[in-house]
């Protein structure tokens, strides 16, 4: 009776608050009078993580009362956690009040007072809270009603630290759990706002933003932080590293994950989502990523998109996200030297860009808007490189070059001396390294002339290389235009593996002058080949005390690439092993 006189006096003790916040229940029970039933629950938190489905424990203990009293099960109230509530009356006879003990108790209660399920995931745990409170209902539900039932509050999800054997499980299971919470996120913003509960300890622990923002000069104490730019689901992904260090990241949540990462400088776990892209990048979304590594300042991520475009320019940009991207990424990759590809795609890309940005700013596609939307852009596009086949068929009609530019390209292709243009005409080379050359003569010398014959020198290499131009001896007579055609035969077939009719210009002096190919052409190993350049223009240096044999050592690699050089039979305009021109090779190994 003394025990029951104690309990009713420290149930008037208890302050409704404290029981809505979960604090009466860390220190004592509290009894409570009920007319009918089960006090109603607080509303449930929106966490499939908050409702832990067991007390940890031999919490089924019933207060046994003289007259009128029920036996009464333990209680887990959802505000801390807790999914279980059950309350058990029984209605005493006015000679023979009936005594439970507590096996009886717990007996009666069914589900509700033993429930030793252990919560190892968010599924379990809240499939375990629904069917024991539905349990719990019916426990209540099946016992005659009493005018005054006593219910009987403990403490929720009792001794759960018990069954936690390491600092990770117990911080994990706190992951997204009202249980110990003294903050919460209003994460998203609309309809889509989640409210998400979390502990300030263990997030300053793991991050510099959240420890300033909880514990630094200027700290917030406010119970609940709106975050209207981050994705409920990547701030979940932060939270889950941040208890458990376990990574919850797919293709749909990778992006945001790393945005909020960065947000709230966690790099382990950025790392982690760029290590995602890497394994999953392709063709087709590495203009999407590019532009998302550029706006999160990843440097290694974008490295790596703008390698996979050089591989593979002509799927990239056949991909639907090409158009997508801004006009900076655009011209990243347009000014590349390394893109695979031919010219004239590059400008039906371009155009294609060009389009859907206009669309984007709401203007009609028409030339001068495509012009106007690729800005500077188009000054990167190649166009001395196309043939003028290609020039004549696409850009030439597209509208968006002017009179004067068409005119100086069709110059630039057919007449010597070439005009000056406007675009850029170094040759784009599909390989990654350093530019190497080799040089066959050991003196310049006076007086080389030329009548329309080419000069031909024949070579092969140890190991296969890609040939990008030459390295051509210009005028005696000061500074002049040449125009010239080169090539590279393959000598036994005779075929004509990559040539160029373009032109240079020297400034007089005795040194040599590049003239590049359109694209690469490959050498094979002991294969041989024929280097051929056919110049129209004054007297020219020449070089002479040639070598044989002249090797190229890689100072990075210390790789060798030695090259063979022979006599070219036939007509060669006097150009041999020993004297003449085409003294330079360029090439990518």
């Amino acid at each position: 009776m003394r025990c029951c006189v104690y309990l009713f006096q420290q149930s008037l003790q208890c302050s409704p608050s404290k029981m809505a916040a979960g604090e009466s229940n860390s220190r004592s029970p509290c009894l409570n009078l009920s007319t009918s039933g089960p006090l109603g629950n607080a509303p449930p938190s929106n966490s499939a993580h908050s409702s832990p489905a067991s007390n940890r424990g031999a919490v089924g203990a019933a207060v046994g009362m003289n007259r009128g009293a029920g036996n009464a099960n333990p209680r887990s109230g959802p505000e801390n956690g807790g999914g279980a509530e059950s309350a058990v009356r029984s209605t005493p006879s006015a000679q023979n009040p009936p005594r439970q003990s507590v096996a009886q108790s717990g007996a009666t209660s069914g589900a509700a007072s033993n429930m030793t399920a252990t919560s190892s995931s968010s599924s379990s745990s809240s499939s375990s809270t629904a069917s024991s409170s539905v349990d719990a209902s019916a426990a209540v539900s099946s016992l005659p009603s009493s005018p005054a039932s006593v219910l009987v509050y403990r403490e929720p999800v009792y001794n759960w630290q018990a069954t936690k054997s390491t600092v990770k499980e117990r911080f994990a299971f706190l992951f997204n759990n009202e249980v110990l919470s003294d903050v919460h996120f209003l994460v998203g913003k609309g309809m889509g706002v989640q409210r998400i509960p979390a502990h300030r300890f263990a997030l300053a622990v793991g991050s510099a933003v959240f420890d300033a923002m909880f514990n630094g000069g200027m700290a917030t104490t406010s119970t609940e932080i709106e975050l209207p730019d981050v994705e409920p689901a990547a701030f979940l992904a932060l939270l889950k590293f941040l208890y458990s260090d376990e990574v919850q990241i797919g293709p749909e949540t990778v992006m945001t994950t790393l945005y909020t990462a960065k947000k709230y400088a966690v790099p382990a776990l950025e790392a982690h989502c760029v290590e995602f892209l890497k394994k999953n990048l392709r063709a087709d979304n590495a203009f999407m990523l590019l532009t998302q590594a550029r706006l999160f300042d990843e440097p290694q991520l974008a490295s790596l998109c703008l390698e996979n475009i050089d591989k593979n320019t002509a799927d990239a940009l056949a991909a639907e996200g090409f158009t997508d991207v801004d006009l900076d990424t655009l011209m990243a990759v347009l000014e590349r030297d390394t893109l695979g590809v031919r010219e004239v795609r590059l400008f039906g890309a371009a155009v294609r860009w060009a389009e859907a940005e206009a669309q984007r700013q709401q203007l009609q596609p028409t030339p001068e808007n495509k012009r106007r939307v690729l800005g500077k852009a188009l000054s990167l596009i190649r166009f001395p490189l196309m043939t003028i086949e290609e020039f004549a068929a696409g850009p030439a009609q597209s509208g968006i070059l002017t009179d004067r530019e068409v005119v100086s390209l069709f110059l630039h292709f057919t007449v010597n001396p070439k005009p000056h243009v406007e675009f850029i005409d170094r040759p784009r080379c599909c390989l990654r390294g350093k530019e190497c050359s080799i040089t066959r003569f050991s003196q310049v010398e006076s007086r080389w002339g030329y009548s329309g014959t080419s000069d031909r020198i024949r070579f092969s290499v140890n190991r296969r290389i890609f040939v990008v131009g030459f390295g051509l001896y210009g005028s005696i007579h000061g500074p002049t235009d040449y125009q010239v055609n080169i090539q590279i035969i393959h000598t036994d077939s005779n075929t004509v593996l990559g040539q160029n009719d373009t032109g240079f210009s020297c400034d007089g002096t005795a040194s040599t002058f590049r003239v590049m190919f359109k694209e690469p052409v490959e050498i094979l190993p002991s294969v041989n080949y024929i280097a051929c350049a056919t110049l129209k223009g004054p007297d020219s240096h020449y070089g002479t005390k040639g070598m044989r044999k002249v090797t190229h050592e890689s100072p990075a690699t210390g790789t060798k690439t030695c090259f063979t050089f022979c006599y070219a039979a036939g007509n060669n305009n006097g150009t041999s092993v020993e004297d003449g021109q085409i003294p330079e090779v360029i090439f990518y190994t």
